[in-house]
């Protein structure tokens, strides 16, 4: 018997009992969904973080206050704040001052403030303080406009560049540009609006304020810790680049060989490295979880195919007598419990894809579904399959066709 055949007699006993196929499915098709959802789930997060929260620019890196080890406790982050020195502009001009390998470097330093314009206001707006050159290191799109120059930054100029958001919002019915705005009760003149940024978790990228950082200062105090960002010549020297400023700050702050870094170097593989911990150590846990499902439905279709072994003896029996063999039977079997298996797969794999579709379009929850997961499930179930059909395949080969016809 070959291969079409047998899958088309395992087709015919599967539509010949329809309800009772569906409900041994149950289990695969449970199984894989919430597997497939939650390695979506996953996916999206990690595609999120790598597009919109790693990438810090191209060959970019952040000198900041804390590292990200500070922020793994609450005693840890404790010591962080006793110890880590603020980020201040003297380091900025030193890191400057290093050129060599060390490209472009700019700095930024964030609050939240009241924007108003004509008696409408917006509140908590990101306000930033930023140097002029950081257009060019965090890649910022100007939509309008343009951004501010290093004159303008050099004499505290009252300009400013705001985020789409706010420009749409403060401004519905005509153009930001060249418009007075109020921050904080400071008039500060809009000349330009940047492209759009998305959001992320729901949280706009948009409803922001960009002033320059002299201004900043001068209005809020000196007393804040900057995030410098600085980039290497190329792609070849970026990991010198980062040695070279680990070395800056840590001569300004004179620590010896032995201590331990009082500042943050906040790279892309970082972030990666953080994003593997957590989610890698959770989606290990889910998925071995979830799977339990998996084993629960081969194990009920394995009972499902030893009663069809049972209800068929005597068909076992007709087919051995009329010259099938044992591997023929088997193969019948195997057949049908393969496809079983895959079906409950495909229509798990179906469910998860509706179900990740429907999650990104009501939550701001990112999904993404790889191919290779699909692939893994249908290979995963078709596998299932093919393990819990082996044994009453084995056993409806070995019937004895005398006995088998003589069963009622």
């Amino acid at each position: 018997m070959n291969l079409i055949e047998a899958n088309k007699l395992a087709l015919d006993a599967i539509w010949a009992n329809k309800l009772r196929s569906f409900l041994t499915l149950l289990g695969i098709i449970f199984g894989v969904a919430t597997v497939i959802i939650v390695v979506s789930l996953i996916e999206g997060f990690n595609k999120y973080i790598d597009e919109k929260i790693a990438d810090i620019g191209t060959n970019a890196f952040r000198i900041q206050r804390f590292s990200i080890d500070d922020f793994a406790s609450v005693k840890s982050y404790e010591n962080a704040l006793k110890h880590n020195k603020r980020v201040e502009m003297s380091d900025l001009e030193a890191l400057r001052e290093r050129g060599g390998v060390i490209n472009r470097v700019g700095a930024k330093v964030y609050t939240q403030s009241e924007v108003k314009y004509n008696g409408t206001s917006l509140y908590e707006v990101a306000v930033t303080g930023v140097t002029s050159n950081l257009i060019d290191i965090d890649r910022v799109d100007v939509g309008q406009g343009r951004y501010f120059s290093q004159s303008e930054e050099d004499h505290n100029r009252f300009v400013c560049f705001i985020g789409s958001d706010v420009a749409t919002k403060l401004f519905p019915t005509s153009s930001a540009l060249e418009q007075t705005i109020k921050v904080d009760g400071r008039p500060f003149r809009v000349i330009g609006i940047a492209k759009s940024l998305g959001s992320v978790f729901g949280q706009s990228r948009d409803k922001f304020v960009s002033i320059p950082l002299t201004t900043f200062l001068n209005i809020h105090g000196s007393r804040r810790s900057l995030l410098i960002s600085v980039t290497s010549t190329s792609e070849a020297t970026y990991q010198t680049a980062i040695d070279e400023a680990r070395i800056v700050m840590r001569t300004r702050r004179k620590l010896s060989p032995g201590e331990k870094d009082n500042f943050g170097v906040l790279t892309p593989s970082a972030v990666n490295n953080l994003r593997e911990k957590i989610f890698g150590t959770i989606q290990v846990a889910a998925v071995g979880v979830t799977s339990i499902a998996l084993v629960v439905g081969g194990i009920v279709i394995m009972n499902i195919m030893l009663v069809s072994v049972t209800e068929r003896t005597r068909e076992i029996g007709i087919r051995k007598s009329l010259g099938a063999r044992r591997r023929d039977i088997m193969e019948q079997f195997l057949a049908e419990s393969t496809i079983l298996a895959l079906f409950g797969g495909s229509l798990g794999v179906l469910i998860a894809y509706l179900l990740s579709v429907l999650v990104s379009v009501v939550t701001p929850i990112p999904t993404s579904l790889p191919f290779f997961a699909i692939f893994m499930a249908l290979t995963v179930s078709g596998g299932i399959g093919i393990i819990s059909g082996a044994y009453p395949a084995w056993r409806a080969a070995k019937l004895d066709p005398i006995v088998a016809l003589r069963s009622e």
